[in-house]
């Protein structure tokens, strides 16, 4: 039986084969672990009706058609002419599997499911794994996310992709185990595309939504340090002329139509390196730009291996993914310089893990410009966003890019600050009692943080009052009342908020490693002065001696801020007591400037 498809003016045959069975599983043993509790890490092999077809007339197959599950038909595309009779599956270096999931006699059509591998250097190894998994036929004016369109490119070569729940026929792309080792491939030097709608839908396959994500291993330890996400945010259906585009049969004008702009930009690292075993995913800071961006249609990759089995393109309803040889992305090793040197960027946000609970695979989730203190998915606060964490980060606005994603150390906190800022916000969550994880909304496939949502919490508000790019007013609400009961200006003070301006462009990973490990231990040398300012106006500090032993570079930066803030407070409530303003504003000075050794002269 054959099925004709019109696929953008281009005529496709389906052929459907029902023949009688060649070869069957042998004894019909079942595979030990056919829906077991286990993890089905691999397709389950019990297949049934082989057939084989000859497609170059050279005497060996190149399809293998058969049943999965004695139901599900599948269609084994032997790419790289290495088939034999007898065979009960393809290879997965440079084959191509089309499951026709939803039984309808299609592959790679609605409801279906397709893998390619490609073995782009001919070693016996896929270096690039593609899934097609297609929803259905309803039109779409947003992101489809039953469907994903998705490469894995394989840097490092550890041929770990894309993982698969072979029970469901699923991509899982969230799954791992323990905190954050997750069974896709986010860890070590890796790269992915990806679109969440059909193939089908998608007006030129070139090109993708998250164009590309990079993760980028720097010690080669098998673990990422610092990842890059660039988005192609694409244009939908509404403002599509689709007069041109036809799949005949079914309702399939495209939906989705890239811009071939990168108008999203995130970059994230693991300051202080500490991802190991159990915790593979610890990144602190991120920096995300929105704007127009910059255009990539220069930036094309090509692939011999991309393009499949010609002969086997009638057996598929899309195949124009098996068709192209090129793919457009910015590349790995220019990445970050072409974000600082061709973007067009009219917002910076950034984004400090100051509580260090985050496990995600992809960066500390941006808070939102929003209410100081709604809390809540979608509830129109910092945490507006599904995937942040309700508590415990710190973020901050530069709303018009007037600081370009430069930075700048605070002397008042000894932190790092995003120059330009108009303002910003901590979450405080000193005990990590709401605790993120990988958090969000993928965790057990539902929309709610699994996480403790706190009641109440104490804040820290950062202002540009003067509009020069510092912070010079900080406010705080410590008893979680959503009222500042104190603020401090540095301005009032006489204390000159302008620092030395951290080149963010000319950083490489190094560089920020260097610069989290040199202001922790400033700071940890300015808590050391704190103890002695606090001994010589006998201050008993033996109630924080929690603080004063950290066992990690990432406790010695955070046990140093809360030593210096809990010594100044203790500093400010013995002066406000005994009625000495002179001292007190010399303590406020002495904290704020970030010199304690005025108060040891």
């Amino acid at each position: 039986m054959v099925k004709k498809y019109l696929i953008n003016g281009v005529v496709f045959l389906i052929i459907i084969f029902y023949s009688s069975s060649v070869c069957s599983q042998k004894n019909n043993i079942p595979y030990w672990n056919s829906n077991t509790q286990l993890i089905p890490f691999r397709i389950v092999p019990i297949i049934s009706k082989i057939d084989y077809l000859d497609l170059d007339k050279d005497g060996d197959p190149d399809i293998l058609k058969a049943m999965l599950n004695d139901s599900i038909p599948i269609l084994w595309i032997d790419d790289d002419d290495d088939m034999k009779q007898g065979d009960i599956e393809g290879d997965t270096d440079n084959d191509c599997l089309l499951i026709d999931k939803n039984r309808d006699s299609i592959f790679a059509g609605p409801f279906d499911f397709s893998i390619d591998w490609i073995d782009e250097d001919h070693d016996g190894k896929a270096d690039i794994q593609l899934i097609v998994n297609n929803a259905g036929t309803k039109v779409r004016n947003y992101f489809d996310w039953g469907a994903d369109f998705m490469y894995v490119l394989d840097v490092d070569k550890d041929q770990i992709m894309h993982y698969i729940d072979w029970n469901s026929i699923m991509m899982r792309a969230w799954e791992h185990y323990g905190h954050a080792n997750f069974y896709k491939d986010y860890s070590g030097n890796s790269t992915f595309l990806k679109m969440h709608a059909s193939s089908f839908r998608i007006s030129d396959l070139r090109y993708n939504w998250e164009n590309p994500f990079i993760f980028y291993d720097t010690d080669r330890d098998g673990l990422t340090e610092w990842a890059i996400r660039l988005v192609d945010t694409p244009e939908f259906r509404d403002k599509i002329d689709n007069s041109k585009n036809g799949f005949g049969n079914i309702d399939s004008n495209f939906d989705v139509k890239f811009t071939k702009r990168i108008d999203y930009s995130a970059v994230t690292w693991d300051l202080d390196n500490d991802n190991s075993a159990g915790n593979e995913f610890d990144f602190d800071m991120s920096l995300l730009f929105k704007g127009k961006g910059f255009a990539y249609d220069d930036q094309g990759h090509h692939f011999k291996g991309l393009k499949g089995l010609s002969q086997a393109n009638s057996f598929m309803y899309d195949s124009r993914w098996r068709n192209i040889d090129t793919l457009f992305y910015p590349d790995r090793d220019t990445a970050y310089q072409m974000i600082f040197k061709k973007g067009d960027w009219q917002q910076c946000r950034l984004i400090f893990d100051e509580d260090d609970d985050c496990n995600r695979w992809e960066r500390v989730e941006f808070y939102d410009p929003l209410d100081f203190w709604k809390t809540g998915i979608e509830g129109g606060g910092l945490d507006n966003n599904g995937q942040s964490d309700a508590i415990g980060d710190r973020g901050e606005f530069d709303m018009d890019n007037s600081g370009k994603g430069r930075l700048y150390i605070g002397a008042f906190d000894g932190r790092i600050h995003l120059f330009g800022a108009e303002w910003g916000g901590w979450r405080i969550d000193q005990t990590a009692f709401s605790y993120q994880g990988f958090g969000g909304f993928y965790e057990k496939w539902n929309r709610k943080r699994l996480q403790l949502m706190p009641k109440k919490f104490a804040s820290v508000k950062y202002e540009d009052t003067d509009g020069n790019g510092f912070a010079d007013q900080i406010l705080y609400d410590l008893d979680g009342d959503h009222f500042f009961e104190d603020s401090v200006s540095l301005i009032k003070m006489n204390i000159n908020d302008r620092q030395s301006v951290i080149e963010t462009a000319k950083m490489r990973y190094a560089d920020y490693s260097t610069l989290f490990k040199t202001i922790t231990n400033n700071n940890w040398s300015r808590a050391l002065l704190a103890l002695k300012v606090a001994e010589k106006y006998k201050i008993n500090t033996n109630w924080y001696s929690f603080y004063k032993q950290p066992h990690s570079l990432h406790e010695k930066y955070d046990y140093s801020f809360w030593l210096n803030f809990y010594i100044y407070q203790d500093l400010r409530y013995q002066t406000r007591i005994n009625n000495n303003v002179a001292l007190l504003k010399k303590v406020d000075i002495a904290y704020y400037s970030g010199n304690w050794s005025v108060l040891l002269q």
